[in-house]
């Protein structure tokens, strides 16, 4: 096994502080106290952490996996892993960003963003375990009484107890309006929660003394479809209004999923027998409150392709540059040896260069949003706050969905790099790819993230979102116009991201008169999207890395990968324009009935 991590701290700094600004831009958000020094301390200490700790229980987690004893109902997690939360919950690194006054250090989320790629490189399947955490503290901040927030949210923040998030149902997935989950309400104003759901993560654990699930169910007065669901939280053990903790709650592990990957985490079949529960916000407005922990865990979800990606790399690199085999095609690199490493094959360039810029770029693409939730928060100008939100929305399905299908192309693409010996398990290349692959599918799959880009962030909203990002990159134009450093890529990145408005608009016109447009447009608009992200945030690191004091081969990386999206990646928008132009009728002009034919 020689999968290995190391945080890529010079690189994650190169992204806040030279590109981003982080510096100099937190202390106008709330975050007057942090500054470089602190930033820095907490980025090492997270990268001491995830090296040492939790990526050597990777493979671990994956070889052994979950556990379920039948009789109990409880949950053994891998060799190692609860050790590996008791020293989490010590550091304090569940509150890491959470308000102070539940008891969390209250530091930004951009900084949270990068402790949260540490741990998905290091170990995604422990990861998985506090993650919904985070989420239930976000939905309970936001919607719940003040007994809530008091009773539930400070143990969460520290870690004493891990959330989950219970939508989906044997019968729904995405179509939640399907749901049967039943909630009647009880004497003492707690309800009681029947019914079945499936694929919750971390569902049943022994990390935590307590789980609170929060479950979307429907009243007894509940209209039909969507807009009669209802959220409660659902703890493990009971809770009083106090935060009394009484006896175990009807709530159990039905049975683990076995899965393609991510087998160290917990995905379980939960069973609600009559637990008892409590009303989060309002009745009938479940869905809107549960898209609060939902919008959060699809970003981070993002930043799970992101770490695997990264940590793809890291090995495909270092074995392409140990691996010798055949020569160069212009002449021998290391004739001293009896073969020259294969990184001096163009091929083998091309999957780690693709690696690296869609690795790099979507470093910067993720902390930029995770640094919009900090503006959205705390810039003192409403306006600022209204504008930074409208682009978290935007940015939240293109993060999720690019970001992860990207961790999928470069964990197989480093993979490949591996040839035969990236098949077997040694290497332990196969199960990076096997665990990206779950990424792209849950918090919504690829295609609904696709449709809320479209759907909702354009049509609905009426692009509000693209708008301001379409503004930061006019103003980069302008500014750029005549910076030699970056050659043609700001002229190629004003005309792509002209096409981009052009075809949002023909988007819009088409789905007025027939709205299979929008199903047919989206997956293609939404990568498109993700490139023409990507082109603008490669322009600015190259232009950040030339005007920085970083050494000269930092730059030259920098501006040679800027170089190959631009002229390699970035033409895939062309396949994308034409999949959009084309419309609807190809996709749905075959009858069901003729697809077997």
């Amino acid at each position: 096994m020689s999968n290995r991590y190391e945080a890529p701290i010079r690189d994650m700094q190169f992204a806040l502080y030279d590109v981003l600004g982080v510096d100099r831009v937190l202390p106008a958000l709330g975050h007057e106290e942090t500054g470089r020094e602190l930033v820095d301390a907490v980025l090492e200490e997270a990268a001491r952490f995830a090296g040492t700790v939790l990526a050597p229980l990777n493979e671990v987690g994956d070889r052994e996996g979950c556990s379920l004893d039948k009789a109990t109902g409880e949950v053994k997690t891998p060799t190692g892993f609860r050790q590996a939360y008791e020293q989490y919950v010590e550091g304090g690194w569940p509150g890491l960003t959470a308000p102070a006054e539940f008891g969390g250090q209250g530091l930004p989320h951009v900084v949270g963003f990068v402790q949260k790629e540490m741990i998905d490189s290091a170990n995604l399947a422990w990861g998985n375990f506090p993650l919904l955490g985070h989420g239930a503290t976000e939905a309970l901040r936001h919607h719940g009484e003040d007994w809530q927030r008091e009773v539930f949210l400070k143990p969460l923040v520290s870690g004493e107890w891990t959330g989950t998030m219970c939508l989906t149902e044997p019968h729904c997935g995405t179509d939640l309006g399907l749901l049967k989950t039943r909630a009647e309400p009880a004497a003492d104003g707690s309800y009681s929660i029947t019914g079945t759901k499936i694929f919750i993560t971390a569902g049943e654990h022994d990390l935590a003394s307590n789980i609170v699930h929060l479950v979307l169910a429907r009243l007894p007065d509940a209209p039909a479809g969507s807009k009669g669901i209802s959220l409660f939280a659902v703890p493990k053990f009971k809770v009083d209004r106090q935060g009394k903790v009484g006896e175990r709650n009807a709530v159990t592990c039905g049975s683990l999923e076995h899965k393609m990957g991510i087998h160290g985490s917990a995905t379980c079949v939960m069973n609600f027998d009559g637990a008892e529960g409590w009303l989060v916000g309002q009745p009938h407005k479940g869905m809107s409150h549960m898209f609060t922990m939902m919008n959060a865990a699809r970003l981070a979800v993002g930043l799970q392709g992101l770490g695997l990606s990264e940590r793809a790399l890291q090995n495909a690199l270092a074995y392409s540059r140990e691996r010798l085999q055949s020569r160069a095609l212009s002449g021998p690199k290391q004739p001293d040896k009896a073969a020259d490493p294969i990184i001096v094959h163009p091929d083998v360039r091309r999957m780690l260069l693709t690696c690296k810029a869609l690795v790099e770029g979507g470093r910067v693409m993720a902390y930029h949003a995770g640094l919009m939730v900090d503006a959205a928060e705390g810039a003192s100008d409403p306006a600022e706050r209204e504008r930074a939100l409208a682009l978290v929305d935007f940015m939240t399905p293109i993060v999720k969905g690019c970001l992860t299908e990207w961790g999928v192309e470069c964990t197989y693409h480093a993979l490949q790099c591996f040839g035969g010996h990236g098949y077997i398990a040694e290497h332990g290349m196969e199960q990076l790819a096997r665990d990206a692959r779950i990424t792209t599918l849950y918090e919504g799959t690829t295609g609904i993230q696709a449709l809320d880009l479209v759907g909702r962030k354009i049509l609905k909203l009426e692009g509000a979102g693209l708008k301001v990002l379409g503004g930061m990159i006019r103003a980069f134009c302008e500014e750029n116009g005549g910076n030699q450093a970056l050659g043609a890529m700001v002229g190629t990145l004003a005309t792509t991201a002209k096409e981009w408005e052009e075809l949002t608009v023909s988007i819009a016109k088409a789905a007025a008169k027939n709205p299979e447009e929008v199903g047919a447009a989206s997956y293609d608009y939404l990568m498109y999207s993700g490139y023409v992200t990507l082109a603008y945030w490669w322009a600015r690191m190259a232009a950040a890395a030339e005007a920085s004091g970083q050494p000269e081969g930092f730059k030259a990386g920098k501006r040679e990968t800027a170089r190959f999206y631009f002229e390699r990646i970035l033409p895939r928008t062309r396949a994308h324009a034409a999949a959009i132009r084309s419309g609807s009728a190809s996709l749905m002009g075959l009858d069901e009935a003729d697809f077997d034919a």
